[in-house]
């Protein structure tokens, strides 16, 4: 599933042919995704101008000057993808529709944005813009971390007495907004912190220090336009680039790329998902 730096770099491919911009006409080609499209969707987004394209978490919003926001949710393999743009920054022929094109949104400008998912994990929604951040799917999100509310007193506090995992700890949403397997995998690494060490047990000083390291791995990964495991695509189609700079993320056997460590990386499963470590310089 994209994480943090994969939404975030289709927001930005998104923000240039959408922000200011009508939806001319929207086409909704079926009745739901993960769960039902809200009523009316094609008619409530057609003839509404794009005032902001934000992100929270893992979610895209666009904010309507009708007063609504549509909510955008990728899924496991959702792709916003991005034809016809005026800017010169795209593919300018519109291509062939194909069976899982769930959602078109042409725009004023000439582009259209098309919401691709062969496997409908994916989701959209329109909510109330003045009310949004009590949506269920927000309401409980915690601070983002790139920005200033994720800060390291906040995540020594948020750490304090906690019996789970570090790495647990890192995936929960109500602690920070937006992390995934892969980048707190490297982060981890970074910090030489074992994902295995219990959140509350970790000094406040190595709980400190994991703050810049996370949004130091977010920050380059979103540089390198996320990273493409799978199904990810830039909003232009292209492939991210980050999976060539992982250290930890899917390394299993190869050797650990520490300064002075002989150690090999080891995967293990934790909470049903697979975690990349090196035991011997991760503590």
């Amino acid at each position: 599933m994209p994480e943090l730096p994969e939404v975030e770099t289709v927001r930005r491919g998104l923000a240039p042919v959408m922000e200011g911009h009508v939806i001319a006409q929207a086409r909704v080609n079926r009745p739901d995704l993960r769960w039902p499209f809200p009523p009316d969707m094609a008619a409530r987004l057609t003839g509404r101008r794009v005032l902001r394209l934000r992100r929270r978490s893992k979610y895209i919003l666009a904010d309507l000057d009708s007063g609504e926001s549509l909510l955008i949710h990728l899924g496991m393999s959702g792709r916003m993808l991005v034809s016809g743009d005026p800017l010169g920054r795209f593919v300018h022929d519109h291509p062939a529709a194909e069976k899982h094109d769930h959602v078109v949104l042409d725009m004023d400008n000439g582009a259209r944005i098309t919401f691709n998912d062969p496997r409908r994990f994916g989701a959209m929604d329109l909510l109330d813009t003045a009310t949004a951040d009590r949506h269920k799917l927000l309401a409980l999100i915690g601070p983002e971390p790139l920005g200033n509310d994720f800060s390291e007193p906040y995540l020594v506090a948020a750490f304090e007495g906690r019996n789970t995992p570090v790495k647990s700890a890192l995936l929960d949403q109500r602690i920070v907004a937006g992390l995934g397997n892969i980048y707190v995998c490297e982060a981890l690494f970074r910090s030489r912190i074992s994902p295995r060490r219990k959140a509350g047990q970790i000094s406040a000083t190595r709980v400190a220090a994991l703050v810049p390291i996370i949004r130091q791995v977010l920050a380059e990964a979103i540089e390198a336009g996320g990273s493409s495991l799978r199904d990810f695509r830039q909003a232009d189609g292209e492939l991210g680039y980050f999976q060539h700079s992982f250290d930890a993320y899917g390394r299993e056997g190869e050797p650990c790329r520490a300064a002075g460590c002989t150690g090999t990386i080891t995967r293990i499963v934790q909470s049903g998902r697979s975690t990349f470590y090196c035991p011997k310089c991760q503590r």
